[in-house]
């Protein structure tokens, strides 16, 4: 608890560093601050129990246990590495600066929520504190008609979303006569499949979560949203975001609706099998990279909702391991991207023409973060992918992993495209400068990746 109170009093503080006019300390400050929340969120790990807070018992609303705080951690570090790259990726809107940080950080904040909720209240809290946040920050950029387009969407897009959440959460009140997961767990143990309006309220809830990780049919709105977005935005999106999501998706589904897995499992197996498809199979055909990586995340989602599929054999270190993999791989992309982009002027595929000659380091890094989102060993990508496929095996899962295991080998071609057009092609002249700290982010992420791909102990099995 004390993790989520520190978040926001470090987001506050951003706010009064504009007042103060301390615009030039604000990055190594949340950095330090980032330090300071993580051994916080450490210290929990030792105090997992029900959170007291001014002597008032707060386990109705959230819940500090081993699966909060491992996800927390793994959140903290990937906010660290996107704060490292903000301080360049915003040096032209100074007067803004501290505006952006703030957002930023509060979207930490409710993904922490997300992480720890154990009321569908907070549920819906977090999910509108990440919402609204982002719309802000995806139509950032007002004089960018893309940015404008990509925030209205995107609000358009998640209003609706929020609708059927909440009209989700009222059925299941209705029904349960509580806006507890225990409670709604044991009443969706005891009677929930013989309550239309219970099976109903959980269909749209599960709706609305699947809109939130972009998952087909519910996924159009993704690619457009990332492309139009600032690149570091879209890293946040498709990192932080998308594993809070995928967290608060498999908490609610373990900890609310278990006993009505005959029911869900039916649709997430449906849904699992066409965004696996679709996002590689789209993906083929896309030549801007920031959409490439758009339906490459959707891609990603089908995976993981093998976790989701899998709860009955308490998947989340599957997942915890999973989305640790993917946000060192996609953050580690975009820290090679972005200063090409800069570069080049252009998002394109063809902006990474000839860098394995002119900057053959940064090639050599952004290989590495592709064939791990590929799955290629020795990188951490492959052995997530292991230990998602693994446990839908075990759940019975057959067909569903053998469809996982060929769309994962379509998608490797697509990577491929990005790695080709390094090494094969001829580029412009154009010269590619990233910072020192663009460069610390990159070899953090696929030093970590690669540690994790033959040391995968370190993250394997702690929840």
């Amino acid at each position: 608890m004390y993790t989520l109170i520190y978040t926001c009093g470090l987001g506050l503080l951003c706010l009064v560093a504009e007042i103060l006019n301390l615009r030039k300390l604000l990055i190594p400050v949340i950095l330090a601050g980032l330090a300071a929340i993580f051994f916080v969120n450490y210290m929990d790990w030792q105090m997992a129990g029900p959170v007291i807070l001014g002597g008032i018992d707060m386990s109705h609303m959230l819940q500090v246990d081993h699966f909060a705080v491992a996800f927390n951690a793994i959140l903290i570090g990937a906010a660290a590495l996107l704060f490292t790259l903000s301080g360049n990726f915003y040096k032209d809107e100074p007067q803004h600066l501290s505006d952006y940080l703030a957002i930023l950080i509060f979207i930490l904040c409710g993904a922490m929520v997300l992480t720890s909720f154990t009321s569908l209240v907070m549920l819906f809290l977090g999910i509108e504190i990440v919402s609204i946040s982002l719309y802000i920050m995806a139509g950032s950029r007002k004089f960018d008609i893309r940015s404008n387009e990509a925030g209205f969407k995107y609000f358009l897009m998640g209003s609706f979303a929020s609708a059927i959440l909440l009209f989700g959460i009222a059925l299941i009140y209705g029904s349960a006569g509580s806006f507890e997961l225990p409670k709604i767990a044991a009443y969706a143990a005891a009677s929930g499949m013989a309550n239309p309006m219970f099976l109903v309220g959980s269909l749209l809830m599960v709706v609305a979560l699947l809109f939130k990780v972009a998952a087909v049919p519910f996924h159009f709105w993704s690619p457009d949203v990332y492309e139009g977005s600032p690149s570091l935005v879209t890293t946040m999106m498709a990192t932080l975001v998308k594993i809070s999501f995928f967290a608060a998706f498999y908490k609610l589904m373990s900890g609310g609706l278990l006993g009505i897995d005959g029911y869900t499992s039916d649709i997430l197996v449906l849904v699992a099998a066409a965004t696996m498809i679709i996002g590689n199979l789209v993906a083929l055909t896309q030549d801007n990279f920031k959409r490439l990586l758009a339906y490459s995340g959707i891609s990603h989602a089908g995976y993981m909702l093998l976790a989701i599929l899998s709860i009955k054999t308490n998947s989340s270190s599957a997942l915890f391991f999973y989305g640790a993999s993917y946000m060192l791989a996609t953050i580690g992309a975009f820290a090679v991207a972005i200063p090409v982009f800069n570069a080049t002027g252009k998002e394109t595929i063809d902006a990474f023409d000839g860098l394995g000659r002119k900057k053959p380091m940064l090639a050599g890094l952004l290989t590495m973060s592709m064939l791990s989102l590929a799955g290629i060993p020795p990188l951490a990508g492959f052995l997530g992918k292991y230990y998602i496929f693994s446990e839908a095996i075990k759940n019975g899962y057959v067909v569903l992993t053998v469809l996982a295991v060929l769309a994962s080998i379509v998608g490797v071609y697509y990577y491929f495209k990005v790695i080709l057009a390094m090494y094969t092609k001829h580029g412009d002249e154009s010269d590619v400068r990233p910072t020192m700290l663009y460069t610390l982010v990159m070899l953090i992420c696929v030093g970590l990746s690669l540690l994790l791909g033959v040391w995968p102990g370190g993250l394997m099995g702690i929840i």
